[in-house]
């Protein structure tokens, strides 16, 4: 099982946290855009209770084990303003996905580059982790705009790569890679060369 972190990460001026059953209004928000319920498990035009269960899902990612949800929030006073996660399905090769997502109203501001840089930074606290993914629809400037602000690097498009909305569509893939570890030498290099084992 996972726990959160006992310090939120933060950058600039957000801070990642826990959902809070208070967080229903942004949510509901977040579900307006049309987006949003194509790439998650959010409904569309979410109704109060429709929230309530999302964030409950939110807090059920830690207990077996998928990953972090955390609500991005104002670090001033707190209010939700997204949602950012980082996915471990893929930890035991070292790779996780981030993804985000922010409310209509607090767009505009470097809210989600902000809160990318602090997820990844938090990302390297887990030991596993050399490297984080994006998976970005071509279409989606304003997203690959803020993988680049956040110090993520374009490798490549995958075509055909995943169904959204229905349609398989092609996925652009940005990476952000854990700071290299200094190389083995001598005798401990043949612990950490590639095929041995």
């Amino acid at each position: 099982m996972l726990r959160m972190p006992a310090v939120a990460p933060t950058f600039g001026r957000v801070r990642l946290r826990a959902f809070e059953l208070r967080d229903a209004g942004m949510v509901r928000e977040l579900s307006t855009d049309p987006y949003v319920p194509l790439t998650g498990s959010l409904a569309g035009d979410a109704t109060a209770d429709q929230a309530f269960e999302w964030i409950e899902r939110q807090h059920s990612r830690l207990d077996v084990g998928a990953g972090y949800s955390f609500c991005i929030a104002d670090l001033d006073d707190d209010r939700a303003l997204g949602q950012a996660g980082l996915w471990l399905s893929a930890v035991a090769q070292g790779r996780a996905t981030a993804g985000y997502g922010v409310a209509p109203r607090a767009r505009g501001r470097a809210v989600a580059a902000q809160a990318l840089t602090a997820l990844t930074t938090f990302a390297w606290a887990v030991p596993e982790l050399h490297r984080v993914e994006l998976y970005i629809e071509p279409w989606n400037v304003a997203s690959a705009r803020t993988a680049a602000a956040a110090g993520y690097q374009l490798e490549g498009l995958l075509r055909r790569h995943q169904v959204i909305g229905g349609r398989r569509v092609d996925m652009m893939i940005y990476s952000a890679l854990r700071s290299a570890d200094p190389p083995a030498r001598g005798r401990d290099a043949a612990r950490f060369s590639p095929g041995l084992g």
